[in-house]
């Protein structure tokens, strides 16, 4: 059962440190708060603000809150193919095809513009960032960064649905976000708010804790902006999605199999770190999910496990006093620092038994056990989502 923790932070993690206890209090200090902040099951401390936090505001928005990938989330596909139609291939053969084809890792961009579904997110995004007068000359390679994963926590899967409606389906599953150009945005923003803070003498717990007040032209410009980052976050993991399930068919096709149907039957594009202007508890607040899905009544959405374990599809309650939200994932339990010291080369072998994934020390600090158990993350949240689907993987691909 959730509870108050302080007097505008209501608490949903069974699993929480002094660290994110104390940042929420102070976020929830600030006067525009309306009517609380929620901590989500996987909370856990980040820059200014814990990661896990659903923070509503009246007449303003913190852009170190939203934080810097804008509109990083998931995306999912079901595909008509079963988990055992495909028993025996070489899955190894398939991530290099999808490491082949996806640029990984910061800095890794494309060459060349393969697809023309790319040509068409391209022209859509530009004449979006033209009308909405959206200042990318900070970032002249945005184009290339379309369809390219990252490094860190994202990943691209190959899953088994192992339980729910569909079980032995294969899934298509990545995770990603707004890639240089959204944080280029993000960064600028930032310092934007710190600078008007420090000029307008607002005292704050945190530098990060800056905000841009709405009716400023620096609000304006600032909710342009992140709309079109945040666009720019969806698409690309549609691109990136769209280049999987191209990969994944002529990879069928390679082994002699043909499915009997459409290969996708459907999919599912959420954001985890936004914001979106909504009514709750009578006022128009602009809600921002710092590593939360919607989870408004029967809105679906994914929340990925750690490396090596499970992942869920889930369909939103609409629990008000959990400001429609949910959990993003399983939420770290160590800092990537501190997993590399616990935990060895041959301790992330084990953990990811029967997977096939790219082995290396890079991927230490990326391990299960570095991580919040997700079973105990989806029990918490049970008064917010309803599980319809558990996921296990089958293939990991990850940027270093």
């Amino acid at each position: 059962m959730p509870e108050m923790i302080a007097p505008r932070v209501l608490n949903f993690a069974s699993i929480l440190d002094d660290t994110t206890r104390a940042q929420a209090q102070e976020i929830s200090s600030l006067p525009f708060i309306h009517p609380h902040v929620a901590l989500m099951p996987d909370a856990h401390a980040g820059k200014g603000s814990a990661v896990g936090t659903v923070i509503p505001t009246v007449d303003a928005v913190i852009p170190a809150a939203v934080g810097v990938d804008i509109g990083c989330g998931m995306i999912g596909v079901q595909t008509s193919v079963a988990a055992e139609d495909i028993a025996g291939f070489d899955l190894a053969d398939l991530r290099h095809r999808v490491e082949a084809t996806i640029p990984l890792s910061p800095g890794n961009y494309n060459t060349t513009l393969r697809y023309s579904h790319t040509r068409a997110r391209i022209d859509s995004l530009e004449e979006m960032a033209s009308a909405e007068g959206v200042d990318l000359s900070h970032s002249p390679k945005w184009r290339e960064q379309l369809g390219s994963l990252g490094g860190g926590n994202h990943f691209i899967e190959l899953c088994e649905q192992v339980s729910g409606d569909g079980t032995g389906s294969v899934w298509l599953f990545l995770h990603s976000g707004s890639r240089g150009v959204g944080n280029k945005i993000a960064q600028k923003h930032i310092r934007i708010a710190q600078k008007l803070c420090r000029r307008w003498h607002i005292p704050l717990a945190h530098p990060d804790l800056a905000y841009l007040a709405s009716g400023t032209d620096e609000f304006g410009a600032y909710i342009r902006e992140l709309r079109w980052a945040q666009a720019f976050a969806y698409e690309n993991r549609a691109e990136m999605m769209d280049r999987f399930v191209t990969v994944f068919g002529e990879w069928l096709a390679d082994n002699s199999f043909r499915p009997r149907k459409r290969l996708e039957e459907r999919r599912i594009n959420c954001h985890h770190n936004y914001t979106e202007k909504v009514e709750i508890a009578g006022k128009k607040v602009w809600l921002t999910r710092k590593g939360a899905i919607d989870a408004s009544v029967g809105t679906h959405g994914l929340i990925p496990g750690s490396m090596g374990t499970a992942s869920y599809v889930v369909r939103g309650k609409g629990n008000e006093s959990g400001l429609f939200s949910a959990p993003h994932g399983a939420g770290r339990a160590f800092s990537r620092s501190a997993a590399r010291k616990r935990f060895t080369l041959d301790d992330l072998a084990e953990a990811m038994t029967g997977i096939e994934y790219r082995h290396g020390e890079e991927w230490i600090d990326e391990i299960p056990a570095a991580y919040k158990p997700i079973d105990q993350i989806l029990a918490d949240a049970a008064e917010l989502v309803e599980v319809e689907a558990v996921l296990r993987q089958l293939m990991n691909v990850k940027g270093v």
